[in-house]
């Protein structure tokens, strides 16, 4: 078959090694090769044939038999439907129609659908033709044949053959006999297993046909068949050759029998009669004949063939072929040895003989000696060597003794030729060398040598391509060439053979990688261009197209004619234009209708055509034509346009469209539709014939004539009530009446019943449930469809309360119903009636029954009063519901816990009270009081209380502790708070689900009632692998108490998915497989440990008992899986089933909710009953889910009480939406699982609502503008939209109509009459028809303007209900412009937003309700107007509105009741939410009762008044008892729904305290020690078996919590394995029997220190040839307070000889970086960074090579510096920018008296090739070096060559010139010698110590910053120097140390006066190495001092300016020569070092 694998095999013996080759069809498939094996993998129809295998060896070569392979495989069927006509009575013939297919198809023939079978007037021949003899009127139809393929299993269909019978009334009926189908030759080959010969013959009558064979004369009797018509011959002979003739008679007449003759042949195969011997010896020169003679029928022809080759293709003269089929071989020679086959064939088969020839030994001789051969690298090398001789000598090749090719040696590239010669393919230039060829038979040996030289080659490697350019472009051809180097290449380019010359035009050019540039292409440079290369190594060419194309011309000679065989088309021609060289891909054609603008009609005329005929035109409109061409480049111009045509008008040539009939009422249905497209309005339509007749009976039409083509209805009235009726409309114009639409088809509308049903009964069956039975109305009564029946009852006293039950009709038998849930002991008048579609039908007669007596109710509002020591007074009321006549009451009361002791009295029926004596003081007793009926005594309302002692609320349970966890419940015990002086009513357990935590949402799980005494609780109904945590409350009479303390978190067991897969589907993937596919679990749905999650899927096949076969998905999020290995065509049944690693869920297979909209605002749903192991109870009934999808935000429901019924009818849908649905059974507990999948379903369509928000934006005095907005309520797909407009005082049928599509917003109507009133309707359509018009008036104007707002804007109270409000309002001027609609806006108060209510008011409203309000909410309303113009402004606000209050909307959620003591138990909730309150909050009531087997206890309640509760405790509940719990939330409306019902138990407790005095102390950097005192004993609850104790980091306890559990009751543990340094808190709880206490409060502990982590980065900044910048991370553990970092380097390899390690100790937390300066350009460092606490941690390690790096920029050149009096300029030239452009500039400086370079200026721009420094930047009298260092993206590049020293010493102004100095101490002199005078005149004398009043100033402005880069905290003064400063020079310290007197300070230093005083004291003997002064470093440095090493870096130098009072001292960094010139900042700690050399 296609596609399968096939393996053909050659099997053969013979000497070693053989080779094999294959053949198909005498073509060659392969070479020789050592594969015996031929595989196709994957058969095709084109690999059919017959296959022959040759095997050759040193002998020869030898023919195997061929074999034939056939594929199957099937085409189509390609003919069209065929018609055939036959007379009748003649015999039909239909011939199977043309199909391709092998093996041939075997046929069935069909009629209409149904399978032909042969009868004596039915045949099917052996050709598959279908002969129907004798055909009548009934044989006409349609056949068709259906083929099948029995290899490859396809089938297909042919197209119907339609045969009709011509009736003949002439046609006799007797015929005489002739023969249609004849028999024909056959050749049959001996042996074969049959054949058959075929006769069908035609007379009338054909029941008196008979069909006789002879042979040879002879009547033959056997092998007959098929009535006569087959003559089968079983193993044919040649005795059975002969001449066969088929006779056909017609018994009983005159008439000539028809004869037909066939000839059968016997074929015999071929066989021999003569064969050669196995092998013949001869000699040279000898004459041999080779023997072959055969025998066969047809005689065989022979054929010779020479190893393989046949004879006639060697054409050797020497070889002759004998008349008796022999081969004679004249003159013998060496090469006639080999094998000899003589092939024998007929049309029987073939055979072979064969012979080996062997002609003597001769030895080798050379007939070609090897020759030396020159080839090029990659070529293929041939190296000839032929020899003669006999045997055949055999060839080896060998170089330098290395066998290379032999026929036993075979290596890859080297192949032995046939010749002899040796192929290397491809050639490599090592291959180059001496190469022997070595010849030897048994006769002898020879060789002989040759040497082959390779070149390397040249080669184009890019060759030109085939390019295609538009003209003007430039066009690039590229030919890249690979050559060996030491060879010069030319390039030549030839266009067309012709050479190129560059020179001669500037347009050619020929680059220096060989590419050709032809710029400015045209036409002229279309051709073939070749690339050749000329070279030493090697020539190469390559040719590529070129085409030059441009925009197709435009068509000429455009003519348009009229076609006279089609009216509605034109035909156009026109003359092909200039393709502009590129294929005419198409024709636009375009036509302009009406003097319309043009649009396209044809957009892909073939580009072949030169005319074409444009159809699909409208009569009666003008057309113009015009054509373009497109090519590849684009369109071409447009052609001229075409005369204007005009077509006649004709009639409409298409219906109507979107008939739609509806039934209006029960006697009348509207039919509306749409005019016909108008293109098929063929005229001016001038109105509509309907004709219409009942459906489906013969009768006449009833016509109705609109005459105004604007009417697009019609309400067809006087019909027949629920009767089907066709219709049908037509348009007509002008020219006659238009086709009629196809026949629609509607019913009347139903009515009602007429008449009720019959035979009604109705009895009570108990107290609650009425049985109803009855027969239905009688059917002619229905008048519809019967869609069930109503049961109604209603009470006596309350007609209007009446209880409606709808039951689905049943058709057979009695109907029977049941009316449950009514109230006991009530009188009810009952009635039945059935309805339909339009409504109910009327009752049957009412009936008057009583429902059963009952047990009465529990006794309401049971309250104690006059409290006294020995008595008390009992009240209470009837109860509500009291179910009978009330007998009396019987109370009863005990002391707690004593039976013994109870009194029990019986009161009659008008007690409501009664005192109780003879009490004990202080005692407890418990108080029951029943109302009785004639059943018995009704639910026991129970108290306790104690005497003399009032009760009051209850306290919290306490002690919560949780055990029996299993993967749906657990067992809460707790303690009992304190009951209040009361026995505790009710337990309410809450529970958070999932997410746990203070924030999270606290939810009732269950509720325990009656069960004072319990201490333990079972928590239901939990989701299995959920994280819960408890709380709970108990209740008494007085209310709830408060909510326990939360219980620890635990984790429900594991348990088997609840639900399957959804949205199973199934697939056939291929005949063996099925592809299954689904939607996976969601997480919430695992049950378990999500990595056990998988699927297991179950099939089996549907016809065999066989067990089922399972495949298993392990992938949780797997979608499909693929069952391979099936058996083909049979049908499999799947279950499949999701499973974890507890158990499988349930099973999915067909789904069990089903929905179907029955109109479009109805859904029925039918559902299948629960099973009955997953109902878990009594089921209620039903309820069904359904939401609005998209649209509806929560889900609404619909309730169907009883388990009688599984199906619903959802009515008052919407129209046209699609909803979700799911249904679910509900039990007394609550509500199942909802079903699933969601079922989708949309109701049907209808015709949608009115458009909204139309408004007319622009209106002028003839044309108006309107737009809208689609329908509120689409009710289904818009299909478009109708605009009719008319004058308003013109007739009310002259509307002037237009239809526009769906997407269509806006209309413009023209030609309107100015300043006139126009009336427009605007409507919708969908499938069901045009929906209702939106009307509105306006006036050509322009005289308008927008509407003045609404005023006077009212809500009254009377109108405010809890959820709606009327808003009333006075409408403002609307501007000479009508208003459209209203928009009203609703704020809810007091932050809410304004939002849009609706702004689709009508414009006549002025008031509208409100509603979808939130109840006792406050709300402000706002309204605007919208005319054609605007909107207005917005009305003022009304006075804020409060919506009444609502009962609760929701109960209280997360409802939870655990065990608190053994007899009570804690309920917990959480509030409603707040939007769910609907008003004030007042309080919570808690209902609960003991759950017993054999009959229900009394509910009591608890009530609780505060609205801020949520946790009760409900105390003296009974012990071991389980109790049922729900709470309602209420306010002064009424209570909420009731909370889903939760169960407790009662009794075990596990301890109610936590341990006490925990301490936890830290033992080393990994333990904590944690020790603890016990629970008090009267909390342990038993005996402590255990602690558990719960331990996590401080900031991360989700993430890090643990648990150790302690066995021993010892307590103390130790905590291991913690982090180091880490703070813990510690939580302990103890455990008993019951279950875990609870927990302790958390404890901390912190870890101690330990060794740090390795630092978290480590890298390197600025890197020149000399620095860099180091930085590292903070350890991500520290482990401890982190007091420094230890900063290792060293080259990797010594630098001249030397190996220099620097360690660098760094202080302190703050700083994580370092600068190094003492570099060696392009050496690799290592550098180690540690971080230290308490002792430090593990090396973070890196590289770096100093700069510069690989494409960084090159060094600048040409540095010059020009000093000025004042400022230094350095000036320089750019250099090599690198790989990336250059981004700017640094400048280095190097000072005299330092030897290290330093980053001096950072940051120039990179335009700059020059800076200007400012003097007093440098220290005066340090000659400086500089250089310049270019940046780019890459890096810091070369630095340039040093400039000259320059001196930093600024000259002297002249006031320090000496002989300045010189006068100025003169003239001090005399001016001291007259004051001295002048004092000691006036006896006065003073001293002055004026040291100096001057100050040096100098100021500079510089704008770039330098050394600033990414390490800001190195600098130790401002960097910024663009702000003014005061600057001096520091003080050069001595080596004896450093201290400055008053009197030093007084003395200028370099010319600059200090104004503060500055003190450097030598450092103590104790200072640490980092705060040492320069002094400690002098002597062993005296060139590289502390103070020079600052001076050296003028970004230091203010840091020795006297700092303020108040500032931080500076901290120095100490460097030295060995340690490179680190450079550290000032830190709060000190900075120290050390240094180790090694060499």
């Amino acid at each position: 078959m296609e596609g399968n694998r096939l393996v053909l095999t050659c099997l053969a013996e013979g000497s070693w090694p053989l080779e094999f080759k294959w053949m198909r069809d005498g073509r060659e498939l392969t070479t020789y090769s050592s594969e015996y094996k031929y595989i196709i993998p994957s058969l095709q129809k084109l690999d059919a044939g017959f296959y022959r295998c040759v095997v050759r060896n040193r002998m020869g070569a030898l023919l195997q038999r061929k074999s034939e392979v056939q594929v199957a495989y099937m085409g189509s069927f390609t003919d069209m439907d065929q018609r055939k006509t036959v007379p009748q009575g003649r015999a039909a013939i239909l011939n199977l129609l043309p199909i391709t297919s092998y093996p041939r198809p075997q046929v069935t023939w069909f009629r209409e659908g149904h399978k032909i079978i042969p009868s004596n007037r039915i045949a099917i021949t052996l050709e598959n033709q279908l002969v129907i003899l004798a055909t009548t009127a009934s044989d006409a139809g349609a056949y068709y044949v259906q083929a099948v393929n029995e290899k490859n299993g396809e089938n297909k269909t042919s197209p119907f053959i339609h045969l009709s019978i011509a009736r003949d009334i002439g046609t006799p009926e007797t015929t005489a006999p002739t023969i249609v189908v004849p028999p024909g030759n056959r050749s049959v080959v001996a042996g074969s297993s049959e054949t058959t010969l075929e006769c069908i013959a035609s007379a009338r009558p054909v029941e008196d046909l008979s069909v006789t064979w002879k042979r040879n004369g002879v009547r033959i009797t056997s092998g007959l068949h098929s009535f006569g018509r087959r003559l089968t011959i079983s193993n044919p002979t040649s005795a059975d050759t002969g001449l066969y003739i088929c006779e056909a008679a017609l018994l009983g007449s005159a008439f000539e029998p028809a004869r037909a003759k066939a000839f059968l042949f016997i074929t015999e195969p071929p066989y021999f009669t003569a064969e050669p011997e196995s092998r013949i010896s001869a000699e040279v020169e000898e004459t041999v004949d080779i023997r072959c003679q055969a025998m066969g029928v047809p005689l065989p022809t022979l054929q010779w063939y020479k190893d393989a080759i046949s004879i006639s293709r060697l054409q050797n003269p020497r070889y002759k072929v004998l008349a008796s089929g022999g081969l004679r071989i004249q003159k013998l020679r060496p090469e006639d040895s080999g094998i000899f086959q003589c092939f024998a064939s007929n049309e029987g088969g073939e055979i072979q003989t064969h012979t080996y020839l062997d002609v003597t030994n001769i030895a080798p001789v050379f007939t070609q000696r090897p020759a030396d051969t020159t080839v090029t690298d990659g070529m293929t090398a041939i190296l000839r060597c032929e020899v003669s001789g006999a045997p055949k000598p055999a060839i080896t090749w060998k170089r330098e003794n290395h066998i290379l090719a032999s026929g036993s040696v075979r290596i890859p590239r080297f192949m032995l030729l046939e010749s002899g010669g040796l192929q290397i393919a491809p050639v490599f230039i090592q291959d180059a060398g001496n190469y022997t060829c070595y010849a030897a038979n048994t006769e002898g040996s020879l060789n002989a040598s040759a040497t082959l030289t390779v070149w390397n080659r040249t080669s184009i490697v890019h060759p030109p391509e085939d390019h295609v350019v538009i003209k003007g472009t430039t066009a690039t051809l590229h030919c890249g060439a690979t050559h060996d180097p030491r060879v010069s290449l030319r390039y030549i380019w030839k266009k067309d053979n012709v050479a190129l010359t560059p020179s001669s035009t500037p347009r050619i050019v020929v680059e220096k990688d060989g590419s050709l540039l032809i710029s400015q292409t045209w036409s002229g440079d279309i051709g073939d261009y070749t690339c050749e290369i000329v070279s030493e190594g090697g020539n190469d060419s390559r040719m590529a197209r070129l085409e030059v194309i441009e925009l197709p011309h435009s068509p000429q000679n455009l003519l348009a004619s009229p076609n006279s065989s089609h009216s509605h088309a034109v035909v156009l021609s026109w003359v092909r234009p200039f393709d502009g060289n590129s294929p005419i891909l198409y024709y636009i054609v375009e036509l302009s209708e009406n003097n319309s603008p043009w649009k396209v009609h044809l957009s892909n005329v073939g580009p072949e055509m030169t005319g074409v005929t444009v159809s699909g035109l409208t009569p009666a409109r003008t057309y113009q034509f015009r054509v373009c061409a497109v090519n590849e480049v684009g369109r071409g111009q447009y052609s001229a346009e075409t005369s204007r045509l005009m077509l006649p008008e004709e009639p409409p040539s298409a219906p109507p469209k979107n008939i739609v009939a509806s039934g209006r009422t029960n006697q009348s249905i509207m039919v509306q539709w749409q005019p016909p497209p108008e293109t098929e309005h063929n005229g001016v339509l001038r109105g509509y014939i309907l004709r219409y007749r009942l459906a489906g009976l013969p009768g006449e039409y009833q016509q109705r004539n609109i005459t105004s083509p604007e009417v697009n209805y019609c309400l067809v009235t006087d019909l027949i009530i629920w009767t089907q009726y066709e219709i049908q409309v037509a348009a007509y114009n002008g020219a006659g009446l238009g086709v009629f639409s196809r026949a629609v088809t509607e019913y009347t509308l139903q009515g009602v019943p007429t008449a009720p049903p019959q035979n009604v009964q109705t009895e009570a069956v108990n107290s609650t449930t009425i049985q109803f039975l009855w027969n239905p109305p009688p059917q002619q009564f229905i008048n519809g469809i019967n869609q069930g029946y109503k049961l109604l009852a209603w009470p006596a006293d309350a007609p209007e309360a009446v209880t409606v039950v709808t039951i689905a009709p049943d058709f057979h038998g009695v109907h029977h119903g049941h009316i449950t849930n009514l109230k006991k002991f009530t009188a009810y008048f009952t009635s039945v009636l059935c309805f339909t579609t339009p409504g109910d039908g009327p009752p049957s007669t009412p009936q008057l029954v009583w429902t059963h007596e009952d047990k009465p109710g529990a006794v309401g509002h049971l309250s104690f009063t006059e409290i006294l020591d020995t008595s008390l007074k009992v009240s209470w009321q009837e109860p509500l519901e009291k179910n009978g006549i009330i007998t009396g009451y019987q109370i009863s009361w005990e002391v707690y816990g004593r039976n013994d002791s109870r009194l029990t009295h019986t009161l009659n029926s008008t007690t409501h009270e009664y005192k109780i004596q003879g009490l004990s003081s202080l005692t407890t007793y418990t108080i029951d009081v029943a109302a009785l009926t004639a059943v018995g005594a009704g639910l026991l309302t129970s108290s306790t209380i104690s005497s003399g002692v009032p009760p009051d609320l209850p306290g919290a349970p306490s002690n919560l502790v949780i055990s029996n966890i299993s993967p749906r419940s657990a067992t809460l015990q707790f303690r009992p708070g304190y009951d209040g002086k009361t026995s505790i009513s009710r337990w309410i357990v809450e529970g958070q689900v999932g997410a746990i935590g203070d924030e999270e949402e606290w939810v009732t799980l269950y509720e325990e009632e009656n069960e004072p005494d319990a201490q333990t609780l079972e928590i239901p109904n939990l989701t299995p692998y959920t994280h819960y945590r408890f709380r709970m409350k108990q209740v008494n009479i007085v209310g709830p108490s408060p909510y326990s303390q939360s219980s620890r978190v635990i984790q429900t067991l594991q348990a088997p998915p609840d639900v399957a897969p959804t949205s199973v589907t199934v697939r056939t993937a291929s005949e063996t497989s099925l592809r299954l596919r689904w939607v996976p679990l969601p997480d919430s749905q695992y049950n378990g440990n999500p990595e056990s999650v998988g699927y297991r899927i179950k099939y089996w096949r549907s016809d065999l008992q066989s067990s089922a076969l399972a495949q298993v998905v392990s992938d949780r999020l797997e979608r499909e899986f693929t069952i391979e290995e099936l058996e083909e065509w049979m049908e499999y049944e799947l279950q499949m089933q999701a499973f974890n690693a507890v158990g499988a869920g349930p099973v999915r297979g067909r789904g069990n909710v089903s929905a179907e909209a029955v109109s479009s605002t109805q859904i029925l749903l039918t559902w299948a009953s629960v099973p009955e192991q997953d109902q878990n109870g009594l089921i209620l009934g039903y309820k069904i889910l359904f939401r609005a999808k998209d649209l509806d935000p929560e889900p609404r429901s619909h309730t169907v009480r009883g388990n009688y019924t599984q199906s619903a009818l959802l009515a008052g849908l919407r129209k046209f939406v699609l909803y979700e649905l799911q249904v679910l059974a509900f039990t007394r507990i609550g509500n199942g699982v909802p079903s699933t999948p969601l079922i989708l379903e949309r109701t049907k369509d209808d015709a949608p609502g009115p458009p909204v928000r139309l408004v007319f934006p622009e209106v002028r005095l003839t044309s108006v503008r309107i737009v809208w907005q689609p329908p509120e309520e689409p009710n289904g797909i818009i299909l478009g939209y109708q605009i009719a407009y008319r004058l308003a005082s013109s007739s009310p049928h002259t509307f002037t109509t237009v239809e526009v599509g769906a997407t269509v917003r806006q209309f413009t109507a023209t030609d309107l009459a100015p300043e006139s009133a126009y009336i427009f309707r605007l409507s919708a359509k969908t499938r069901q028809g045009w929906g209702e018009p939106l009307e509105a008036t306006v006036i050509t104007t322009e005289k308008r303007e927008r509407p003045a707002p609404p005023r006077e804007l009212l809500v009254p109270q009377a109108e405010v209900t809890a959820r709606s409000l009327r808003l009333q309002w006075v409408p403002g001027s609307d501007g000479a412009s009508p208003i459209r609609y209203f928009t009203v806006q609703v704020r809810e108060l007091p932050r809410g937003e304004w939002q849009t209510y609706s702004s689709s008011i009508s414009h006549e409203a002025t008031a509208c309700i409100v509603d979808r309000l939130r109840p006792f909410t406050s709300y402000k309303l706002r309204l605007k107007a919208t005319n054609d113009i605007g909107d207005s402004d917005f009305s003022s606000e009304t006075e804020a509105v409060t919506t009444l209050q609502d009962v609760p909307g929701e109960p209280p959620g997360s409802v939870s009741a655990t065990p608190h003591t053994t007899s009570s138990v804690l309920i917990q909730w959480q509030p409603p939410r707040d939007e769910s309150l609907n008003g004030l909050l007042q309080g919570y009531r808690i209902y609960y009762r003991e759950l017993e087997y054999e009959a229900g206890s009394g509910t009591e309640a608890k009530t609780l008044k505060s609205p801020i509760a949520l946790r009760a405790e409900l105390t003296d509940l009974k012990k071991y008892r389980r109790y049922e719990v729900i709470m309602t939330a209420y306010n002064i409306i009424g209570e909420s729904p009731a909370s889903a019902p939760v169960e407790v138990f009662v009794g075990e407790a596990a301890p109610a305290m936590a341990p006490q005095n925990v301490q936890v102390t830290p033992l080393t950097a990994s333990q904590l020690e944690v020790t603890w005192d016990p629970p008090p004993p009267e909390s342990q609850n038993g005996n402590i078996q255990g602690y558990k104790i719960y331990y996590w980091e401080a900031d991360s306890q989700n993430d890090t919590e643990k648990m150790k559990v302690l066995f021993l009751p010892e307590p103390v543990v130790r905590l291991k394995n913690l982090t180091s340094h880490t703070e813990y808190l510690v939580s302990i709880s103890a455990f008993n029997a019951a279950g875990d206490g609870p927990r302790s409060d958390p404890r901390q502990g912190r870890t101690h220190q330990a060794a740090p982590g390795a630092p978290s980065f480590l890298a390197f900044s600025e890197i020149t040839s000399t620095t860099l910048n180091v930085s590292w991370g903070e350890p991500a553990a520290a482990n401890g307070i982190l007091q420094g970092y230890r900063v290792v380097y060293e080259p990797l390899a010594p630098v001249q000889g030397v190996s220099k390690v620097v360690t660098v100790e760094v202080r302190g937390n703050w700083q994580r970086w370092l600068k190094v300066r003492d570099l060696t350009k392009g050496v690799t460092y290592f550098f180690r960074v540690q971080a230290r606490t308490i002792t430090y941690g593990p090396e973070l390690q890196a590289n770096v090579t100093a700069g510069p790096a690989e494409g960084s920029p090159g060094s600048p050149r040409d540095v010059l510096v020009t000093k000025s009096a004042s400022e230094l300029t350095l000036q320089w030239t750019e250099g090599h920018s690198g790989d990336t452009p250059t981004t700017g500039y640094v400048i280095e400086a190097r000072p005299s008296d330092e030897g290290l370079w330093d980053m001096f200026v950072k940051d120039i721009p990179r335009s700059a090739t020059s800076y200007t420094l400012s003097l007093d930047k440098l220290r005066q009298g340090v000659t400086y070096e500089f250089r310049v260092v270019a940046v780019n993206e890459v890096g810091y590049g070369e630095p340039s060559s040093p400039s000259t020293a320059v001196s930093a010493q600024v000259e002297a102004p002249f006031y320090e010139e000496w002989w300045f100095l010189l006068v100025m101490a003169l003239s001090s002199l005399i001016v001291i010698l007259l004051v001295v005078f002048a004092l000691v005149l006036h006896g006065q004398n003073k001293k002055y110590k004026n040291c100096s009043t001057g100050k040096g100033i100098s100021t500079m402005e510089e704008s770039v910053t330098r050394d600033n880069g990414g390490f800001a905290a190195l600098e130790l003064s401002s960097r910024h120097l663009n702000v003014k400063t005061s600057v001096v020079s520091p003080p050069r310290p001595s080596p004896g140390g450093l201290h400055y007197s008053d009197e030093d300070i007084c003395n200028k230093y370099n010319g600059a006066v200090l104004t503060e005083s500055v003190s450097l004291k030598e450092k103590s003997a104790d200072a640490s190495e980092s705060e040492a002064t320069d002094s400690d470093y002098e002597d062993a440095l005296p060139k590289h001092s502390f103070v020079n090493h600052y001076m050296s870096d003028p970004t230091y130098y203010n840091s020795w300016k006297r700092r303020a009072q108040g500032r931080a001292p500076l901290h120095p960094v100490i460097t030295t020569q060995s340690a490179g010139g680190v450079y550290t900042p000032p830190a709060p700690a000190p900075l120290g070092f050390s240094v180790f050399k090694t060499n």
